[in-house]
């Protein structure tokens, strides 16, 4: 019986020690890195944290027999104050992967130094396509949504209702110039017209010239390729302008559950915005909503959802590849199906896109509302395939 006992220790201790070795430093470690204190806190900030903690409890804490844990940081929407954070977690805190990444120059940025590096970034936050184009890299995964599919919902809809003339009022950074071309592109290919473009700052408070100008272009849509607080403020000054009143549509081309819940129904009734998750959509999506909710005292947007997704399937890709080292690790991500409460039959492609659906809303009257944060009506699903950019015309150096 001594032998016994012995021996069985023996093999404890060897499979204890194998799963140490899969998983360098004992640990798994994921870095929440996005803006928690400037226009776009609420798109994602404290609450994407929040998510990605719902994810590894729901994991069982661990993977591979070692803990998970998760750091965060604010980026205040600084891609060197974000490189600088991205490097120190990268070289002296054992950090494994780098997520949500609010802000397309900071996500651009730190995909370029975990490219370097060799380590994983999901970006969940950002929503430029170059993450998957021309800047892709094979370690760096785009999850839950992009300009083109913006463009694709939000600017296809208004243009086959009649909104075939645009003017736009664009944040002055990668983000807005590349939703504002998406959005034009795609206009332009289904027979309407731009006919001119106004920039300005991050976080400006003023919208008035912008406005005026807008006003003033006889546009018949006004499209709005900004988010956060600044699409509220634009939002709330449009209507002190007469803008709706005169006949124009505002077009928010990023615009979540929480921006609306910001501004509330009776400015943001109407609005046509597309999103990758509505919590109200369904029995499972209402579950993880309540659940969010209970934690953050909000319901998610696609951010959030999102945010939860890759920290998921993360770790699942891990369990596939039996270690954390990140050629492994990523291959698994392109591999493997992701089926959860937000990437349903979700694929990845050769160049890291997620693949999968973009619901096409509408913001609902104050009187339609049957309860706190019922916002939207559904008005399409679109599948995945229409809604993002064919790897292959990607410009991605990874597609063959």
């Amino acid at each position: 019986m001594r032998k016994n006992l012995i021996a069985s220790l023996a093999i404890v201790l060897a499979s204890s020690t194998a799963a140490l070795a899969d998983a360098s430093d004992g640990k798994v470690k994921i870095g929440i890195l996005n803006d928690q204190s400037g226009v776009y806190a609420d798109f994602g900030g404290k609450s994407s944290v929040e998510a990605a903690k719902m994810a590894i409890e729901d994991y069982g804490g661990k993977v591979l027999g070692v803990p998970v844990e998760i750091v965060d940081a604010d980026h205040q929407n600084k891609p060197d104050i974000a490189s600088n954070i991205a490097r120190q977690w990268y070289d002296t805190e054992q950090v494994d992967a780098i997520m949500e990444l609010t802000t397309s120059s900071v996500a651009l940025a730190v995909q370029a130094i975990g490219k370097e590096k060799k380590k994983i970034d999901i970006v969940t936050g950002a929503a430029t396509t170059e993450l998957t184009g021309k800047q892709c890299s094979p370690y760096g995964f785009h999850w839950a949504y992009d300009t083109h599919a913006l463009a694709v919902g939000t600017g296809g809809a208004l243009v086959k209702q009649g909104g075939d003339s645009w003017f736009f009022l664009t944040a002055d950074y990668a983000f807005g110039y590349s939703l504002e071309q998406q959005t034009s592109d795609f206009v332009k290919a289904n027979g309407g017209s731009v006919v001119g473009a106004v920039r300005h700052p991050l976080a400006t408070t003023d919208f008035s010239s912008f406005l005026l100008q807008a006003q003033s272009s006889g546009a018949k849509v006004v499209g709005l390729a900004n988010a956060g607080a600044d699409t509220q403020n634009a939002i709330k000054q449009a209507a002190e302008f007469g803008i709706t009143q005169g006949g124009q549509r505002l077009a928010a081309l990023l615009f979540t559950l929480a921006e609306v819940h910001g501004l509330g129904l009776e400015a943001a009734q109407g609005l046509t915005l597309t999103e990758g998750f509505y919590w109200n959509r369904d029995e499972d999506s209402q579950k993880f909503g309540k659940r969010f909710f209970e934690r953050t005292g909000k319901m998610p947007n696609m951010v959030h959802a999102g945010t939860y997704s890759a920290v998921l399937q993360y770790l699942k890709a891990i369990d596939k590849a039996g270690t954390d080292e990140t050629e492994a690790v990523s291959k698994a991500l392109h591999e493997m199906p992701v089926d959860d409460v937000f990437g349903r039959g979700g694929t990845v492609g050769p160049n890291g896109r997620m693949f999968h659906d973009m619901y096409l809303l509408e913001v609902k009257k104050p009187g339609d509302s049957k309860e706190p944060w019922d916002y939207f009506n559904v008005l399409a699903t679109i599948p995945g395939k229409e809604a993002y950019i064919d790897p292959t015309k990607s410009g991605c150096e990874l597609v063959k």
